[in-house]
C-alpha cells in the first residue's frame, strides 16, 4: 500500500488498513506512561494548587512551579473502574484505566513528555516526565542551548528559555489495540496535548510557541530515543520573557544545520524502560508515514502561505456579541469528561452558542513556526456543525466564520438521524445532542506544502482545537466527546466542503448532561 493510498483510507476506508480478524491482547497491553530503570530521580511535590487562578510571573521558574505545570498538562488524576472494555482487566473482571485531564483515544495515552530545564533547584539537562510517579528522570545532563537551537532551525532563542518541552509518540501504545489507525489517533492525541500545555502556561504566565519542524533524528538522539518505536512530534518552548525576544517570526537562520552532522555531537544514550508487553506486533506502515514524515535538513523548514477564505453559499446568520469567557482552568479540567449515553436534550441559548464558538476559536490563536503571524493556524483548521434546537436559530448545518462571528447556513433540517446512522459505535445517542460539530482542515492533508509531515501537523491542530471546544463547553456547563467513528464522506457532502478542498477531521458532540451516577476520587493531595 503506498503512502497516499494509506492516508486515504486512514480517513475514507478505515476497514481496508487493519486486518479484519484483529484481536486484542489486553492480557500483554504495554502500560499508559513510560517507565525508566536506573536513572537519577528528582520528585516533584505531590501538593499541586487547587486553582490557577490568580498566580503570579515568576522571575526565575522553580522545580514547585514547573512540577505544578507538567501535572496539570499530563499527570495522572484519576484511577477509574469499569466493566466496560477500555482499559486493562484487573483480577476482578472490572476493567481500569489512569486518566489525565485530556482526551486520548481508549484512554492509552500512546504520547510522553520530556524537558529541557535550565532551573536553580535541579541540574540543567533533559528529562522525561514520569507522570506514573510525578517526577523527573535525568536522561542527559548539561546545557544543550545549541544544539536545540540548529535542530530548530536558529528560529527561537533557546537561550532566553528556561525549559523547552518535547512532546513524543510511543508508536505501540495504542497500535496494540487500534493497528494501523493509531497513526490518525496519534497525531489528535498529541494536539489535545499540546492545547492543554498550552492553556495551562498561559495561566503561569509563561510566554510559548510550537514548533512543528525541526530535526526529528537529532532531537530523538539528544533524547535518546529508538526512532522505530518513539520519535518526537512537537517542540514547545517556554520563557518568562516577552515572546517577541525569543520566538520571533523570522525565517531559518545561520549555515543550515543537519540530522546527521549534529547527531556526532552527541554520543548516543541508550536507556533501559519498561513498558510491560512482551509480545509487540510489526507496524511497518507506521514506521514508513514516520520516516517520510521526517526532516533531515534545515534547509526544508518553511512558512506556510495565509490562503484566503473561501465563502461557500449560504444564509449568513448573525450571533450576539460575547466578550472572552474567564474561567478556573483548574475547576474545569476536574469537571471534563468525555460523555457517552450522558447527554440529554436541553435547547441552546445563541448567547451560550456564540460564546462556545468563539472563546475556542479565539483561544486557539498561538504562535508557531509555520505563520509569518499566529493568526494563520485559524484558516487551516475550522468549525463546522449540525444544530438543533438553538434558540433563534434554524436547524441545519452551518459553517462558523471565525473571523466575522458568524454561522453560514448551508443546509437547512434535523440531521440527527443522518449523524446517528454514520457511526460507527453507538455509544452517543446523538439524537440526545444539540451541537454535533466537526473540526474541517485541507483535503490534500497539508501535503502540498509540507510533504507526508502535513497530515500529523493537520492532525493536531485539529486536536488543539478540540481541546479548546471541550474546555470551553465545560466552563459553559456542556460537556463533549471526540469521535472517529463517523463518516467524513457524508458530512463533506452536506457540508458542501468538496468546492472549497475541504474535509471533516473528527466529530465533537457537544451539549447538556446529567451527573453520571460513579464513584472517583481524584489522585491528588
Amino acid at each position: 500500500m503506498s503512502l497516499d493510498e494509506f492516508l486515504h483510507n486512514l480517513h475514507f476506508n478505515t476497514e481496508k488498513i487493519r486486518p479484519p480478524d484483529w484481536e486484542v491482547d489486553w492480557e500483554d497491553a504495554p502500560l499508559p506512561y513510560k517507565l525508566y530503570r536506573g536513572l537519577p530521580v528528582f520528585p516533584l511535590s505531590l501538593e499541586v494548587p487547587l486553582t490557577l487562578e490568580g498566580q503570579e510571573t515568576p522571575v526565575k521558574p522553580d522545580l514547585r512551579g514547573i512540577g505544578d505545570l507538567l501535572w496539570y498538562v499530563y499527570g495522572i488524576t484519576q484511577l477509574s473502574q469499569s466493566a466496560s472494555s477500555s482499559g486493562a482487566a484487573a483480577p476482578d473482571g472490572l476493567m481500569q484505566s489512569f486518566r489525565r485531564f485530556v482526551p486520548s483515544g481508549g484512554a492509552l495515552y500512546p504520547n510522553e513528555l520530556y524537558v529541557y530545564l535550565k532551573a536553580e533547584d535541579l541540574p540543567h539537562g533533559v528529562y522525561h516526565y514520569d507522570a506514573a510517579h510525578h517526577r523527573l528522570i535525568l536522561l542527559r545532563e548539561g546545557n544543550y542551548d545549541s544544539y536545540l537551537a540548529q535542530a530548530l532551525g536558529n528560529r527561537c532563542d533557546v537561550s532566553a528559555c528556561f525549559g523547552t518541552i518535547f512532546v513524543s509518540t510511543v508508536f505501540w501504545k495504542n497500535f496494540f489495540k487500534y493497528h494501523n489507525f493509531a497513526y490518525r489517533l496519534q497525531g489528535l492525541d498529541a494536539g489535545a496535548l499540546i492545547g492543554q500545555l498550552l492553556e495551562v502556561a498561559k495561566r503561569f504566565r509563561f510566554e510559548s510557541g510550537v514548533c512543528f519542524q525541526f530535526l526529528d533524528r537529532a532531537l530523538n538522539h539528544l533524547l535518546g530515543l529508538a526512532g522505530q518505536e518513539e520519535s518526537v512530534y512537537a517542540v514547545i518552548p517556554l520563557s518568562a520573557e516577552p515572546s517577541s525576544t525569543w520566538f520571533a517570526d523570522r525565517k531559518v537562520q545561520g549555515v543550515m544545520a543537519s540530522s546527521e552532522k549534529l547527531c556526532q555531537e552527541l554520543t548516543a544514550v541508550p536507556h533501559e524502560n519498561y513498558d510491560r508487553s512482551d509480545r509487540v506486533a510489526e507496524y511497518p506502515m507506521i514506521i514508513k508515514m514516520n520516516e517520510a514524515s521526517m526532516m533531515e535538513s534545515t534547509g526544508s523548514f518553511q512558512r506556510i502561505e495565509k490562503k484566503k477564505r473561501v465563502n461557500g453559499e449560504g444564509q449568513w446568520v448573525a450571533l450576539p456579541h460575547v466578550e472572552r469567557l474567564s474561567y478556573d482552568l483548574a475547576s474545569v479540567c476536574r469537571k471534563r469528561y468525555s460523555l457517552d449515553t450522558d447527554f440529554i436534550l436541553r435547547k441552546v441559548s445563541q448567547q451560550k452558542l456564540a460564546a462556545l464558538l468563539k472563546e475556542a476559536t479565539d483561544s486557539f490563536a498561538y504562535r508557531n513556526d509555520l505563520d509569518e503571524a499566529h493568526e494563520g493556524s485559524q484558516y487551516r483548521v475550522s468549525l463546522y456543525g449540525c444544530m438543533y434546537g438553538v434558540e433563534g436559530i434554524q436547524n441545519g448545518a452551518f459553517c462558523y466564520d471565525a473571523e466575522n462571528h458568524r454561522l453560514r447556513k448551508i443546509n437547512a433540517g434535523d440531521y440527527r438521524s443522518a449523524m446517528q446512522q454514520g457511526s460507527a459505535g453507538h455509544n452517543v445517542n446523538l439524537f440526545q445532542v444539540p451541537l454535533c460539530l466537526h473540526v474541517a482542515g485541507e483535503m490534500n492533508f497539508l501535503k502540498t506544502s509540507l510533504g507526508y509531515r502535513g497530515y500529523r501537523i493537520q492532525q493536531m491542530e485539529a486536536g488543539m482545537l478540540v481541546q479548546r471546544l471541550l474546555l470551553t463547553a465545560s466552563a459553559l456547563g456542556m460537556g463533549g466527546h471526540p469521535l472517529l467513528g463517523f463518516e467524513p464522506g457524508m458530512c463533506d457532502e452536506l457540508y458542501k466542503m468538496k468546492p472549497q478542498g475541504k474535509t471533516s477531521l473528527i466529530q465533537v458532540p457537544v451539549g447538556h448532561y446529567h451527573p453520571r451516577p460513579w464513584l472517583k476520587g481524584m489522585l491528588h493531595s
